[in-house]
C-alpha cells in the first residue's frame, strides 16, 4: 500500500469516528441532515429520498439521492464525508436489482415505486434457543399430556 493510500484511509476512518455512516445501498430511502448557511444564519435541513447510485471511493465517496419536490424532480449528490452533513439515516431499505437507478429519472407515480426490502433476520439470543441448539445428554422425563396423543382406541 503507498503512503498516499494509507494517509486517505486514516483520513476516511478519523471522519468516520466524528459521525458514523450507516450502510446503506442504491434503493434505500435515506433522510441526510444538511447544515445549511444563510447570510450570518445556519440551520439544518433534512433531505429525503431515494439513493439512486453510490460512488465507494474512499474520502471522495458520495452518493445521489432523489426525490419528486413539487412535482418536480429533484437529485442532489452528496460527498459522504462532508462537513456539512450532521446525521445519515436510513428509513427504509428497497429491493432492486442495479447499482445505478438512473431509469427512475423516466419514471413517474406508481412504476417509480420501490419495494420494501423484508426485515434482516437479526434476533437476539435467549436462553430458550441456546437450549434448542445444544444437543440433550439425557431425555427428558415425559409428562402426562404432553406431546402424546390420548385419545382411547
Amino acid at each position: 500500500m503507498n503512503l498516499l493510500q494509507q494517509i486517505e484511509r486514516e483520513q476516511v476512518e478519523k471522519l468516520a469516528a466524528n459521525r458514523p455512516v450507516p450502510k446503506f445501498e442504491p434503493g434505500d430511502t435515506v433522510r441526510v441532515m444538511v447544515r445549511v448557511i444563510e447570510g450570518e444564519r445556519e440551520r439544518v435541513q433534512a433531505f429525503e429520498g431515494v439513493c439512486i447510485a453510490r460512488k465507494n471511493a474512499g474520502i471522495n465517496s458520495n452518493f445521489t439521492l432523489r426525490k419528486i419536490s413539487y412535482g418536480e424532480g429533484v437529485e442532489r449528490v452528496f460527498p459522504l464525508y462532508s462537513p456539512r452533513i450532521t446525521a445519515i439515516e436510513v428509513v427504509r431499505r428497497g429491493v432492486v436489482r442495479r447499482a445505478k437507478l438512473y431509469y427512475l429519472r423516466g419514471l413517474t407515480g406508481k412504476a417509480a415505486r420501490i419495494t420494501e426490502r423484508a426485515r434482516e433476520r437479526v434476533r437476539p439470543e435467549t436462553e430458550r434457543t441456546r437450549a434448542n441448539m445444544q444437543p440433550a445428554t439425557e431425555p427428558a422425563p415425559a409428562t402426562a399430556g404432553e406431546g402424546e396423543d390420548n385419545r382411547s382406541e
